[in-house]
């Protein structure tokens, strides 16, 4: 529950539209629910203003199925990362409106809208081979209430195609730049923008790249000022910190 939520259901209780019964019932798992396999923050959007994502890697299909059952029973979106199709089909039982991305690997239920500022996300990566850690990113920020461009493809390898899109980049109020291989494309970004940049290391490359570990170090040591560096692959978290930028 939001802090406007709480507000309106004591509110709700105070001039008897609620009954103390109904209202002890909506309070009684607002700090966590317990699964027995899961706590369930239920009051994480009151303390940081988004609820609580489901990160399915290492979970099972039952375990993804029951946390998306009880979260149904809340007025929240639901961001499911890291999701199998296998995972998808379980919860599109309970669901019918979820919706997978197979790219990103996201599952999402939109239950109410969030207005978001007039400013954009501009999410921009090296290569194709990219893209699904920039939709993860993208339908991050995207559920968050947030507006995106997405930029791909304008690597380094062809910084032309970089410059024909700098309008579109440089208009944004923060930059995620998503790249394997070398990751230099966060520095060049960094170097032309004067917004803030998340840069994203992808474990995109051949095995010098050591599975993103080469691009997580190029980024760390961008001499352009402005680069802040999530975890390689982490769209989600660049989506996520993205979203609390654009929003201030």
């Amino acid at each position: 529950m939001t802090e406007k939520e709480i507000e309106e259901l004591l509110l709700s209780i105070k001039d008897g539209k609620t009954s103390v019964e109904e209202g002890t019932d909506k309070l009684k798992d607002l700090t966590f629910k317990e699964l027995g396999y899961a706590k369930i923050d239920n009051n994480r959007e009151a303390r940081v203003g988004y609820p609580e994502v489901i990160y399915c890697e290492g979970k099972t299909v039952e375990q993804v199925e029951g946390i998306v059952e009880f979260m149904l029973t809340k007025n929240n979106n639901i961001l499911c990362t890291r999701a199998s199709e296998e995972m998808y089909e379980a919860v599109k039982n309970i669901c019918p409106e979820a919706v997978y991305n197979k790219l990103a690997k996201t599952i999402t239920v939109r239950k109410k809208d969030i207005d978001g500022p007039n400013t954009y996300i501009a999410i921009v990566t090296a290569g194709t081979s990219d893209i699904p850690v920039a939709e993860e990113a993208a339908v991050t920020a995207e559920l968050l209430g947030n507006k995106v461009e997405r930029v791909y493809d304008v690597g380094v390898a062809g910084i032309h195609r970089l410059f024909n899109r700098l309008d579109i980049i440089r208009g944004a109020r923060v930059v995620i730049v998503i790249a394997g291989m070398e990751g230099a494309l966060a520095s060049v970004v960094g170097g032309l923008v004067d917004k803030p940049v998340i840069a994203v290391p992808t474990s995109v490359g051949y095995g010098a790249n050591f599975g993103g570990l080469s691009a997580l170090l190029c980024m760390l040591n961008s001499c352009a000022s402005g680069i802040s560096v999530v975890n390689i692959d982490n769209g989600f978290g660049a989506g996520y910190l993205a979203s609390m930028i654009n929003r201030l």
